[in-house]
Protein backbone atom coordinates (compact mmCIF):
# COMPACT_ATOMS: atom_id res chain seq x y z
CA UNK A 1 0.00 0.00 0.00
CA UNK A 2 0.98 3.46 -0.80
CA UNK A 3 2.59 5.80 2.08
CA UNK A 4 -0.16 8.10 1.47
CA UNK A 5 -2.83 5.71 1.34
CA UNK A 6 -1.62 4.16 4.87
CA UNK A 7 -1.04 7.76 6.47
CA UNK A 8 -4.64 8.27 5.30
CA UNK A 9 -5.94 5.09 6.70
CA UNK A 10 -4.33 5.55 9.86
CA UNK A 11 -5.65 9.41 9.74
CA UNK A 12 -9.11 7.83 9.39
CA UNK A 13 -8.62 5.11 12.18
CA UNK A 14 -7.25 7.85 14.68
CA UNK A 15 -10.93 10.15 13.68
CA UNK A 16 -13.00 7.00 14.41
CA UNK A 17 -11.69 6.43 17.61
CA UNK A 18 -12.69 10.71 18.23
CA UNK A 19 -9.61 12.32 17.12
CA UNK A 20 -10.76 15.16 16.25
CA UNK A 21 -7.41 16.84 15.11
CA UNK A 22 -6.85 13.61 12.39
CA UNK A 23 -10.59 14.41 11.04
CA UNK A 24 -9.79 17.95 10.98
CA UNK A 25 -6.65 16.93 9.04
CA UNK A 26 -8.19 14.62 6.36
CA UNK A 27 -11.08 17.57 5.20
CA UNK A 28 -8.29 20.07 5.00
CA UNK A 29 -5.67 18.40 2.85
CA UNK A 30 -8.99 17.34 0.76
CA UNK A 31 -10.56 20.86 0.49
CA UNK A 32 -8.35 22.19 -2.67
CA UNK A 33 -10.42 19.12 -4.37
CA UNK A 34 -13.54 20.38 -3.25
CA UNK A 35 -12.71 23.70 -4.26
CA UNK A 36 -11.60 22.38 -7.71
CA UNK A 37 -14.91 20.52 -8.40
CA UNK A 38 -17.18 22.92 -7.57
CA UNK A 39 -15.33 26.02 -9.73
CA UNK A 40 -16.29 22.69 -12.54
CA UNK A 41 -19.49 24.20 -12.86
CA UNK A 42 -18.52 27.98 -13.71
CA UNK A 43 -21.43 29.84 -11.06
CA UNK A 44 -21.77 33.55 -11.04
CA UNK A 45 -19.92 35.03 -8.63
CA UNK A 46 -23.18 35.42 -6.46
CA UNK A 47 -22.93 31.64 -6.37
CA UNK A 48 -19.24 30.36 -6.67
CA UNK A 49 -19.49 30.89 -2.99
CA UNK A 50 -22.26 29.40 -2.19
CA UNK A 51 -21.46 26.25 -4.18
CA UNK A 52 -17.82 25.59 -2.66
CA UNK A 53 -19.48 25.84 0.98
CA UNK A 54 -22.05 23.09 -0.42
CA UNK A 55 -18.58 21.51 -1.49
CA UNK A 56 -17.25 21.27 1.63
CA UNK A 57 -19.96 20.70 3.57
CA UNK A 58 -19.93 17.45 1.27
CA UNK A 59 -16.61 16.87 1.61
CA UNK A 60 -17.17 16.76 5.35
CA UNK A 61 -20.09 14.20 5.28
CA UNK A 62 -18.41 12.12 2.82
CA UNK A 63 -15.23 12.15 5.30
CA UNK A 64 -17.46 10.95 8.00
CA UNK A 65 -19.26 8.44 6.34
CA UNK A 66 -16.31 6.82 4.83
CA UNK A 67 -16.00 3.01 4.75
CA UNK A 68 -12.61 2.04 5.52
CA UNK A 69 -13.35 -1.90 4.69
CA UNK A 70 -13.12 -0.36 1.42
CA UNK A 71 -10.57 -1.03 -0.85
CA UNK A 72 -10.55 2.14 -2.44
CA UNK A 73 -9.31 5.72 -1.98
CA UNK A 74 -11.03 8.15 -0.51
CA UNK A 75 -11.25 10.52 -3.61
CA UNK A 76 -13.06 7.53 -5.39
CA UNK A 77 -15.57 7.84 -2.67
CA UNK A 78 -15.67 11.34 -2.05
CA UNK A 79 -15.99 12.81 -5.85
CA UNK A 80 -19.07 11.84 -6.84
CA UNK A 81 -20.49 12.72 -3.10
CA UNK A 82 -19.54 16.12 -3.73
CA UNK A 83 -20.46 16.26 -7.11
CA UNK A 84 -23.77 14.62 -6.20
CA UNK A 85 -24.18 17.47 -3.71
CA UNK A 86 -23.56 20.14 -5.94
CA UNK A 87 -25.84 19.16 -8.83
CA UNK A 88 -28.73 18.83 -6.17
CA UNK A 89 -27.74 22.37 -5.03
CA UNK A 90 -28.36 23.90 -8.45
CA UNK A 91 -31.70 21.14 -8.67
CA UNK A 92 -33.08 22.58 -5.54
CA UNK A 93 -31.81 26.36 -4.85
CA UNK A 94 -30.17 27.94 -7.92
CA UNK A 95 -32.83 28.10 -10.68
CA UNK A 96 -34.66 31.28 -11.13
CA UNK A 97 -37.13 28.89 -12.92
CA UNK A 98 -37.65 25.38 -12.41
CA UNK A 99 -37.05 22.80 -15.24
CA UNK A 100 -37.01 19.03 -15.06
CA UNK A 101 -33.94 17.90 -12.85
CA UNK A 102 -32.82 15.46 -16.42
CA UNK A 103 -33.16 18.67 -18.54
CA UNK A 104 -31.10 20.74 -15.66
CA UNK A 105 -28.24 17.99 -15.68
CA UNK A 106 -28.23 18.45 -19.36
CA UNK A 107 -28.40 22.46 -19.91
CA UNK A 108 -25.10 21.92 -17.19
CA UNK A 109 -23.17 19.55 -18.85
CA UNK A 110 -23.95 21.43 -22.31
CA UNK A 111 -22.30 24.23 -20.73
CA UNK A 112 -19.43 22.80 -19.29
CA UNK A 113 -18.96 21.43 -23.45
CA UNK A 114 -19.31 24.88 -24.51
CA UNK A 115 -16.66 26.63 -22.13
CA UNK A 116 -14.53 23.59 -22.84
CA UNK A 117 -14.62 24.24 -26.70
CA UNK A 118 -14.53 28.00 -26.06
CA UNK A 119 -11.20 27.77 -24.49
CA UNK A 120 -10.05 25.38 -26.88
CA UNK A 121 -10.79 26.80 -30.05
CA UNK A 122 -11.36 30.27 -29.05
CA UNK A 123 -15.52 29.85 -30.45
CA UNK A 124 -18.51 28.73 -29.19
CA UNK A 125 -19.08 25.30 -30.77
CA UNK A 126 -22.31 24.94 -32.83
CA UNK A 127 -25.36 22.73 -31.57
CA UNK A 128 -24.86 20.33 -33.98
CA UNK A 129 -20.86 19.84 -32.40
CA UNK A 130 -22.23 19.97 -29.02
CA UNK A 131 -24.53 17.01 -29.79
CA UNK A 132 -22.01 14.76 -31.13
CA UNK A 133 -19.64 15.64 -28.22
CA UNK A 134 -21.88 15.28 -26.06
CA UNK A 135 -24.55 12.27 -27.38
CA UNK A 136 -27.97 14.26 -27.88
CA UNK A 137 -29.68 14.62 -30.51
CA UNK A 138 -29.46 18.64 -31.83
CA UNK A 139 -33.23 19.39 -30.37
CA UNK A 140 -32.19 18.41 -27.36
CA UNK A 141 -28.81 20.57 -27.28
CA UNK A 142 -30.93 23.55 -28.57
CA UNK A 143 -33.76 22.86 -25.16
CA UNK A 144 -30.67 22.86 -22.82
CA UNK A 145 -29.53 26.02 -23.58
CA UNK A 146 -33.16 27.86 -23.54
CA UNK A 147 -33.11 25.83 -20.61
CA UNK A 148 -29.97 27.14 -19.10
CA UNK A 149 -31.07 30.34 -19.26
CA UNK A 150 -33.46 29.75 -16.33
CA UNK A 151 -30.13 29.47 -14.01
CA UNK A 152 -30.17 33.03 -13.56
CA UNK A 153 -32.77 35.95 -13.24
CA UNK A 154 -32.23 39.80 -13.83
CA UNK A 155 -32.51 42.14 -10.80
CA UNK A 156 -35.56 44.47 -11.54
CA UNK A 157 -33.03 47.36 -10.63
CA UNK A 158 -30.33 46.17 -13.07
CA UNK A 159 -29.37 49.12 -14.82
CA UNK A 160 -29.44 49.09 -18.67
CA UNK A 161 -29.21 51.08 -21.94
CA UNK A 162 -31.94 52.74 -23.46
CA UNK A 163 -32.29 54.00 -27.24
CA UNK A 164 -31.43 57.52 -25.79
CA UNK A 165 -28.11 56.07 -23.94
CA UNK A 166 -29.14 56.70 -20.50
CA UNK A 167 -29.33 54.83 -17.82
CA UNK A 168 -32.18 53.33 -16.63
CA UNK A 169 -33.02 50.00 -14.58
CA UNK A 170 -35.11 47.35 -15.98
CA UNK A 171 -38.35 48.18 -13.80
CA UNK A 172 -38.10 51.56 -16.03
CA UNK A 173 -39.04 49.69 -19.17
CA UNK A 174 -41.69 47.79 -18.30
CA UNK A 175 -45.43 48.82 -18.71
CA UNK A 176 -47.78 49.42 -16.36
CA UNK A 177 -51.04 47.35 -15.23
CA UNK A 178 -53.88 48.41 -17.46
CA UNK A 179 -56.71 49.27 -15.04
CA UNK A 180 -59.13 49.41 -17.95
CA UNK A 181 -58.96 45.29 -18.23
CA UNK A 182 -60.83 45.08 -15.24
CA UNK A 183 -63.45 46.92 -16.78
CA UNK A 184 -63.45 44.69 -20.00
CA UNK A 185 -66.38 42.62 -18.58
CA UNK A 186 -68.61 45.43 -17.22
CA UNK A 187 -67.97 46.87 -20.69
CA UNK A 188 -69.28 44.13 -22.50
CA UNK A 189 -72.00 43.67 -20.39
CA UNK A 190 -73.08 47.36 -20.77
CA UNK A 191 -73.09 47.31 -24.71
CA UNK A 192 -75.67 44.17 -24.62
CA UNK A 193 -78.03 45.91 -22.18
CA UNK A 194 -77.86 49.56 -24.13
CA UNK A 195 -78.44 47.34 -27.32
CA UNK A 196 -81.60 46.88 -25.84
CA UNK A 197 -83.05 50.45 -25.54
CA UNK A 198 -84.35 52.37 -28.03
CA UNK A 199 -82.35 54.60 -30.21
CA UNK A 200 -82.91 57.93 -28.54
CA UNK A 201 -82.49 56.33 -25.17
CA UNK A 202 -79.41 55.04 -25.76
CA UNK A 203 -77.88 58.15 -27.71
CA UNK A 204 -78.84 60.25 -24.48
CA UNK A 205 -77.25 57.21 -22.06
CA UNK A 206 -73.97 57.48 -24.00
CA UNK A 207 -73.71 61.17 -24.44
CA UNK A 208 -74.17 61.86 -20.83
CA UNK A 209 -72.33 58.64 -19.36
CA UNK A 210 -69.65 58.29 -21.66
CA UNK A 211 -69.27 61.79 -23.47
CA UNK A 212 -69.97 63.25 -19.88
CA UNK A 213 -72.04 65.97 -21.76
CA UNK A 214 -74.43 68.09 -19.06
CA UNK A 215 -78.29 67.37 -19.23
CA UNK A 216 -78.57 71.00 -20.63
CA UNK A 217 -76.17 70.19 -23.24
CA UNK A 218 -77.99 67.38 -24.37
CA UNK A 219 -81.08 69.14 -24.24
CA UNK A 220 -79.47 71.79 -26.57
CA UNK A 221 -78.26 69.23 -28.84
CA UNK A 222 -81.69 67.16 -29.41
CA UNK A 223 -83.82 70.31 -29.02
CA UNK A 224 -85.18 68.93 -25.41
CA UNK A 225 -85.50 70.52 -22.63
CA UNK A 226 -82.59 70.01 -19.69
CA UNK A 227 -85.94 68.31 -17.48
CA UNK A 228 -86.89 66.51 -19.79
CA UNK A 229 -83.38 64.78 -20.52
CA UNK A 230 -83.21 64.56 -17.60
CA UNK A 231 -86.46 62.66 -17.09
CA UNK A 232 -85.65 60.34 -20.10
CA UNK A 233 -82.02 59.54 -18.18
CA UNK A 234 -83.89 58.64 -15.12
CA UNK A 235 -86.55 55.88 -17.14
CA UNK A 236 -83.26 54.80 -19.19
CA UNK A 237 -81.19 54.05 -16.06
CA UNK A 238 -83.99 51.95 -14.53
CA UNK A 239 -84.92 50.18 -17.88
CA UNK A 240 -81.39 49.32 -17.85
CA UNK A 241 -81.20 47.99 -14.17
CA UNK A 242 -84.26 45.86 -15.44
CA UNK A 243 -82.39 44.26 -18.28
CA UNK A 244 -79.38 43.85 -16.38
CA UNK A 245 -81.07 42.17 -13.53
CA UNK A 246 -82.87 40.31 -16.08
CA UNK A 247 -80.44 39.19 -18.04
CA UNK A 248 -78.51 38.21 -14.71
CA UNK A 249 -75.31 41.39 -15.29
CA UNK A 250 -74.44 41.26 -11.58
CA UNK A 251 -71.47 43.88 -11.82
CA UNK A 252 -74.13 45.99 -13.61
CA UNK A 253 -76.88 45.75 -11.00
CA UNK A 254 -74.12 46.20 -7.97
CA UNK A 255 -73.01 49.38 -10.28
CA UNK A 256 -76.79 50.49 -10.28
Amino acid sequence: MPVRREHERRLFCAARGGDGRARQEIVESYLPLARQLARRYRPSSELQEDVEQVACLALVKAVDAFDLDRDTAFSSYAVPCILGAIKRYFRDHSWAVRVPRDLQELALRIQRLDDQRLAETGRHPTAAELAEASGVDVEHVLEAREAHRALYSDSLDQPRRSEEEEDVSLLDTLGEADVELDRIVDRAALDAVLAQLDERERLIVQLYYRDELTQAEIGKRLSYSQMHISRLIRAATAQMRTIAQRDGHTSLKRAA
